[in-house]
């Protein structure tokens, strides 16, 4: 008898066929691969509830409806994505909440999660350590584990030659209210000693004059094979970090496409980064202005990080996801 594993979240309608989507964030991509990687295994039901439309199966998952929850909705193991409200809406022998977010407890009350959080009592899911420490001892009263996200296997099998020496790009990612500022005021400085490179950014973000004179270019969000063109084509992740950010999906994909990350460690990305291997994570807002100079105008120390990177290559995919996500729902069963 096949074990049923039900998913609910209730955040933008989607489904698995917007995985390439630039609409999607990192919390809708993960729902989607890993689904996908269940759905692999012949002896797993797997169901996804949330504002999709209609009913329709996508490699072997079916995706419906929130509202068409009924009560012979029964799951072996119901995994809710990020409210414990969606927990109650229906019976399963065991519940677990996946967090994506840092959520301090007066936010978790606000947000009227307490009540059906004590009542269904789930295991919590984490993103990694930064996200373990942050999460209170109330919220996680029934247990919590971390399992690390991986990216897209597009990223995985994208072509890396180690040997590419690109121009003078840095490029970031990730959210604009993701410390852009930060990112940006240090540019200035970042510029002057490094004359001939530009920076890429996200949109939307209104570009002035001033900007352009940085360098400064607001990249197309384009498809998903232009954003690993991007990366491919650039020479250093400038990221700072920030204090809601739990795991960081975009520092993830730079990493895998073998490109070197300057940070300032703040929230989870001191987690993305092993300094001075794979990157640099700064102390302060001098130093990362000086380890971004020093990436952007070094050769040496470019392939010396990007052969680095290029040997990690390839080291978690979603099958790893799935393997801890099966151990922990056999261990708490």
């Amino acid at each position: 008898m096949s074990l049923k594993i039900f998913f609910i979240e209730k955040s933008i309608p989607f489904n698995a066929s917007d995985l390439d989507s630039p609409s999607i964030g990192g919390a809708e991509k993960a729902l989607i691969n890993i689904t996908n990687e269940l759905s692999k295994n012949s002896n797993l039901l797997i169901k996804v509830f949330n504002l999709n439309n209609d009913k329709q199966y996508f490699n072997k998952v079916e995706w419906n409806n929130i509202n068409k929850i009924n009560k012979d909705h029964n799951p072996d193991c119901l995994i809710a994505f990020s409210d414990a409200n969606l927990l109650s809406l229906m019976n399963a022998k065991k519940k677990i909440l996946w967090s994506h977010s840092v959520q301090p407890i007066e936010k978790f009350i606000r947000k009227n999660q307490l009540l059906p959080f004590l009542k269904n009592k789930p295991l919590v899911i984490l993103e990694g350590k930064y996200h373990f420490q942050k999460r209170s001892f109330l919220t996680s009263l029934f247990g919590k584990k971390i399992i690390k996200l991986a990216v897209d296997y597009d990223f995985i099998n994208s072509k890396v030659d180690k040997d590419f020496l690109p121009v003078k790009n840095a490029i970031f990612t990730t959210r604009s209210d993701r410390n852009l500022d930060i990112l940006i005021d240090s540019w200035k400085e970042i510029k002057l000693k490094s004359e001939n490179s530009n920076l890429l950014i996200n949109p939307p973000f209104k570009i002035t004059e001033y900007h352009k004179q940085l360098g400064i270019k607001v990249r197309s969000k384009g498809t998903k094979s232009d954003l690993i063109n991007d990366l491919l084509n650039s020479r250093v992740m400038l990221v700072p970090g920030h204090k809601g950010e739990v795991f960081c999906l975009a520092a993830e994909e730079a990493r895998e496409l073998c490109l070197p990350i300057v940070t300032m460690g703040i929230g989870s990305l001191y987690e993305r980064v092993e300094h001075n291997v794979t990157g640099f994570i700064a102390k302060n807002k001098d130093e990362f202005i000086d380890y971004s100079t020093k990436i952007l105008n070094d050769d040496k120390l470019y392939m010396k990080i990007k052969n680095n990177l290029f040997k990690m290559r390839n080291k978690r995919s979603y099958k790893n996801v799935i393997k801890d996500l099966l151990e922990i729902i056999n261990y708490y069963s």
